[in-house]
This record gives structure tokens, sequence and C-alpha cells, in this order.
């Protein structure tokens, strides 16, 4: 039996309804969130807050900020007049039920939407992404930069052992180890949502603006979280040729089209006759083999 929340706050407008909910200590991601037009849920266990609003709201301009200890929510007014409460005052069950029963039916609707838009985003990305580096593939390269040597040398990491008690496998491996945590306690830095690809491949987008640099740095922490979204390399690529990173673009082109070519023989699997997809896989395939006959002759040469 959940715990009803009682100590809310909430204040009014003619234009809006603004409610303040307690979240007794539970964190963002804890606290899940249903509104409709006429019926507002914030359940985070064992507490419980629920509303059925005294007059419809304007759900798709409606806003939630949930932080600080709190969730805020922000509602619009279907009609401007002030309200004599926030929630019926009716205790008529059945009603109350069929509410609760309609929201919870219009939340999952809008929740399948959303999902299938989000599905639809990244399969287009993913397309763009492709005819993109296959329009960089072919285009002409600059010339090669005249070559030279350059000599160097490198201080070999010293462990405080005596060569007689030395275990080189077992050194080696216990600092491979040692980079590979410290690359997690790195992440775990970071907030939530800036461990979320989504969210750091939509901060990118500052390319649009200008920031190339700042845009491949935060695709570079998007890719480090999943390697395996082919968008990622496709900007990256973009910012790296807006920085002249020549090289650099090549790699993330090389990679996204291995990526892509994964997809779509996954794609194959589920419907072996789709002429066009096997098209686009040959072609794809055949640029990849391409590039690495490339990559051979140069070193050959």
């Amino acid at each position: 039996m959940p715990l009803h929340v009682t100590d809310y706050t909430w204040t009014q407008t003619d234009s809006a309804v603004h409610i303040t909910v307690p979240l007794k200590g539970a964190k963002p991601g804890q606290v899940d969130i249903v509104s409709t037009d006429e019926y507002l849920k914030v359940n985070f266990p064992p507490f419980l807050f629920e509303a059925f609003l005294f007059e419809p709201v304007d759900d798709d301009r409606s806003t939630a900020k949930v932080g600080n200890g709190v969730a805020v929510f922000s509602l619009p007014k279907k009609t401007s007049r002030l309200w004599d409460n926030l929630v019926l005052s009716t205790n008529d069950k059945a009603k109350k039920k069929e509410i609760r029963e309609k929201a919870l039916e219009k939340h999952q609707q809008k929740l399948s939407s959303q999902s299938k838009q989000k599905a639809e985003k990244q399969q287009a990305e993913k397309k763009y992404a492709l005819k993109t580096m296959m329009k960089i593939k072919q285009a002409q390269p600059p010339p090669p930069r005249p070559g030279g040597n350059i000599q160097i040398s490198f201080t070999p990491r010293v462990f405080p052992t005596a060569l007689r008690e030395s275990r080189l496998p077992e050194e080696e491996e216990a600092e491979a180890r040692r980079s590979v945590i410290s690359a997690a306690e790195e992440l775990q830095d970071l907030r939530e949502e800036e461990r979320n690809p989504d969210w750091l491949k939509d901060k990118g987008e500052c390319f649009g603006t200008g920031d190339f640099q700042g845009a491949v740095n935060a695709y570079s922490l998007a890719l480090r979280l999943n390697p395996q979204l082919p968008a990622l390399f496709s900007n990256r690529a973009a910012c790296h040729l807006k920085l002249r990173n020549l090289h650099k673009a090549i790699q993330d082109a090389s990679k996204l089209y291995a990526e892509g070519l994964l997809d779509y023989e996954a794609a194959l699997r589920i419907d072996p006759q789709n002429e066009a997809l096997r098209a686009d896989a040959q072609r794809i395939r055949a640029i990849i083999q391409g590039s690495a006959a490339n990559q051979d002759a140069e070193r050959g040469g």
C-alpha cells in the first residue's frame, strides 16, 4: 500500500497551475511521472502523489523539473480562470478509476509514439551518415604531404622490482588493468545525463555554432560510452574535416562504414529478399575493401 504525499504545495494564476511535490529523499532516476490533461501521478516507492485535476490542462505545453529534492510542475490551463481547488472534490471511486485508466492508456500511447519517432530519427541519421561518408570517399583527396623522418625515443616505464624478482607478464597485465580502472573512475565522475550517449550526441550539435573542437570532445566521450552508434563517427568525421584533421576524418569514416555494414547485414538476416538492402551492403563492403587495399598499397610503396 503506497504512502500518499499530502505535504505538497500549489499556486495558480488565471492561465496556469504550479505544483511542488517533495520527493522524500528519492533520486531523480527513481521518480516515475504520468501526466495527462486531467490527471497527474508522481510515483517514488513507497510514496505516491496522485491528483485528479479540477479542470483540464494543456498537457502538450506542460513542463516537469525534478531536482533539489522536489518535482516542480507547470500546467497551463485550457480555460483561463481561477480554480476553486487543485483536485476534484468528488469521492466517486468509479469516476476516479475511469480517469486513471484513461490517463494511463494515453500515457502509454504517448511513450510508444515518442519511441517510434526516436527510432525513425536514428534510422534517418544512419542513412544520412552513410551518404555523407560515401560522398567524402568519392571526393578527390588532397595531395599527400612530403615525407620526412623524425627520430624519437621513449622512456620505458620501470617497475620498482628487482630483476631477479620481476614477473614481466604479470606486471604488464596489472598496468593494463590499472588503465581500465582509471578510465572507469573518470566516467563515474560524470553526471547521469552526461553518461547518456544520446545526450552527448545532442551536446555535440554545437557543430552548428562553429565550435568544432567542442563538438569533437562531446562525440569522443559519447563513443567511449557507446562505440556502436554510427552517427557519432559520421558527426565527428565532419568536425575533423572542418578542423583539417584529414587522417582522423578518414579513420572515423572507415569505422562508420564498418558499423553501418553490420547494421545492413543484420537487416538482411531479417529480410534476405530485399535487393535494395543487399545492393547497399555490397557497395559499402566494396568501399571498405577498396580502402584497405589502398592502405596496403601505400605501405608497400
